[in-house]
């Protein structure tokens, strides 16, 4: 998991956010030491995993956006011989 998953801040003033991909009361996922039997994916958990990966990928091509706009070929000057 990324970072990102657990802390997300707001672009616009910086302040943390409250980010619902990760729910901890839902994280079952700790494992003891007597615990020996593998654990069984439920579809609950599948479906937290797409939205999970649905969110980091939206989360991408608005990143991709940014950079192409920030390495973009500038604007030809239309007075310049």
């Amino acid at each position: 998991m990324l970072l990102r998953e657990f802390l997300s801040f707001n672009r616009d003033s910086q302040d943390p956010v409250e980010d619902n991909r990760y729910l901890s009361q839902h994280d079952t996922s700790v494992l003891r030491q007597r615990d020996l039997r593998k654990t069984r994916l439920t579809l609950e958990m599948l479906n937290d995993l797409r939205k999970a990966g649905d969110a980091r990928e939206k989360e991408r091509i608005e990143e991709l956006g940014l950079i192409r706009t920030m390495y973009a070929q500038p604007p030809a000057e239309e007075g310049a011989v």
